[in-house]
């Protein structure tokens, strides 16, 4: 097999690549003439039942670091990469339905960043909010990025028309139906990845013997046991590594991603009404528990079936390319090429949604121009998509120079969200954090991540760390580092009154104000927290198949 990465694609496959890109431009033609307000725009007009933005939730995260990013972990560390689906997911996906929800979507807010603008004041507000900002633009790059590689895989045009001719097409949807055409596309996306994925998945299977004929062909037991995962999180010792994967990883990670994310929350305000919003990532938590057999389990089989991954002559971020090219006969390539376009279009769709709202809402009209009437700031949510459309173009150079993109991703995490998220949750169960700590704790927690990750930097770094734990360790320093400066500053400086917190802090909001009376009416397994549990004791299931 030879290492020239061009898919060999007929007229069968273009002509359903083509069939995709005209219903996603459908999608979006049609989502337009829904949107007649900066809420239809941004927020879907609050109306969308939870099974759409249920799948939409979990689309919304199924681009790049699905697909590229895990097949690539998947070639390296084979089953521990589980640990990002299993610990890293799940979990907090099923406490932000539960716990969090509650209080974004009661609290009436329109993004996580103007909770953070009623919860502590202007000054931790405008500092997330701009920090969500870059971290979408950059992020976006990554899915913009990886979407143009496929296109120069299937057409072999240089990386930047392919860049420009990716961009045009995300662009093009969401400026026309705003958040509802990003929705329904992430549902409509959504299917077709697990249609593009899966095949390749038995077919891969089917060339190498089966799971026995893999675990042959492997030959390292640690790539088909997920615990204690120290290849994946660095750590020699069993017991540290455990304690990073469940610490780093499983809490400070994952929890401050999903929960304080505004690109998956989003999906959850959309929703028709409080249960609906719970049960959204819920919802998404059942086909996020096993998305890893069809995107993680590709990356294990490239690494035995395509000689330049096994030569180490590729890229890692490669091998479902590889693997696409090597297996697919022509038709079910164009669904595979499809699948993919599909997954980074969803990505980056999210990023930008998000990105607009954020800068709209959050930047525009709260510190530049205030009170214009609500046509104004709907033009200016459509400029913002052109503008961060763009951008994205010129952040995806940087992803390129990064050999795994779950490197890269994995520090800008740490970077933006584990801060966040222990910001969030201090202020969410503790009335006496004040306002000056909001955003000091923020500050002290990203920089204290920035520092960490620069002594990682160069050809002799003070700290070296192999697999993700340079990241698991830097978002737990800024996690820690967050709470110490967080409840420092509060003991020295004024709380808000407890009138001003309710909605926003468990201990002064009326239980009432926290869950839908709706609920009752439903069947047990309809209600929020019994399918929580449920979907607990899945996961829990499958991370003991693979101890």
């Amino acid at each position: 097999m030879d290492t020239a990465l061009r898919l060999d694609a007929t007229w069968v496959d273009f002509m359903l690549v083509a069939v995709f890109f005209a219903f996603v431009l459908g999608i979006g033609w049609a989502a337009k003439r829904g949107v007649s307000s900066s809420i239809d725009f941004f927020l879907s007009g609050r109306g969308l039942p939870a099974w759409i933005t249920g799948l939409a939730f979990i689309s919304a995260n199924l681009g790049a670091v699905e697909i590229i990013g895990m097949s690539a972990n998947g070639v390296e560390y084979g089953v521990q990469t589980m640990h990002y689906f299993w610990i890293g997911a799940v979990p907090a996906m099923i406490f932000l339905g539960i716990v969090m929800m509650p209080f974004y979507y009661g609290s009436k807010v329109r993004s996580v960043p103007e909770f953070m603008l009623k919860r502590f004041g202007p000054a931790a507000h405008l500092v997330n909010a701009i920090s969500f900002a870059v971290a979408q633009l950059l992020i976006a790059g990554v899915n913009l990025f990886l979407l143009a590689t496929v296109v120069e895989a299937l057409l072999g045009w240089p990386l930047w028309a392919t860049l420009v001719v990716a961009a045009l097409i995300v662009l093009a949807y969401i400026t026309l139906g705003g958040l509802s055409a990003a929705i329904y596309n992430e549902v409509l996306q959504f299917f077709v990845i697990i249609a593009a994925l899966l095949p390749l998945t038995i077919i891969g299977l089917r060339h190498v013997g089966g799971w026995s004929g893999l675990k042959e062909a492997i030959g390292d037991p640690s790539h088909f046991s997920a615990w204690p995962g120290q290849d994946l999180s660095g750590f020699d010792n069993p017991v540290w590594s455990v304690i990073g994967i469940v610490f780093g990883l499983g809490f400070v990670l994952s929890f401050g991603y999903w929960t304080t994310n505004f690109v998956e929350v989003q999906r959850a305000m959309a929703s028709d009404s409080l249960a609906s919003a719970r049960k959204t990532p819920i919802i998404g938590a059942f086909p996020k528990m096993f998305v890893p057999f069809i995107v993680i389990v590709p990356g294990m089989i490239a690494s035995v079936l395509v000689s330049p991954i096994m030569e180490g002559a590729a890229n890692p971020n490669d091998a479902v390319l590889y693997l696409m090219r090597d297996l697919l006969p022509n038709g079910l390539l164009g669904v595979g090429i499809a699948g993919l376009l599909a997954a980074f279009m969803a990505g980056m769709a999210a990023n930008i949604s998000s990105f607009n709202t954020v800068f709209s809402y959050d930047l525009w009209q709260t510190y530049l121009i205030k009170d214009r009437e609500d046509d104004y700031y709907l033009r200016v949510g459509r400029l913002a998509t052109i503008g961060a459309t763009v951008i994205a173009v010129f952040t995806a150079l940087l992803a390129a120079n990064f050999g795994n993109i779950m490197d890269y991703l994995q520090t800008l995490f740490g970077f933006f969200n584990a801060p966040l998220f222990a910001t969030f949750i201090l202020g969410m169960f503790w009335k006496r954090m004040t306002p000056h700590a909001g955003w000091s704790g923020l500050v002290a927690g990203t920089a204290a991540a920035i520092g960490f990750w620069a002594l990682s930097l160069g050809s002799d770094p003070v700290v070296s760390l192999p697999g993700q734990g340079t990241a698991f360790v830097a978002a737990a320093l800024a996690f820690t580092v967050d709470i110490v400066v967080s409840v420092i500053v509060s003991l020295f400086t004024a709380p808000k009154p407890d009138h001003e917190l309710v909605g926003f802090v468990r201990s002064v909001t009326p239980k009432e104000q926290l869950v839908d009376a709706s609920e009752a009416a439903l069947p047990w397994y309809q209600h929020t927290v019994p399918l929580g549990v449920i979907a607990l004791v899945l996961v829990i299931g499958l991370n003991l198949l693979f101890l």
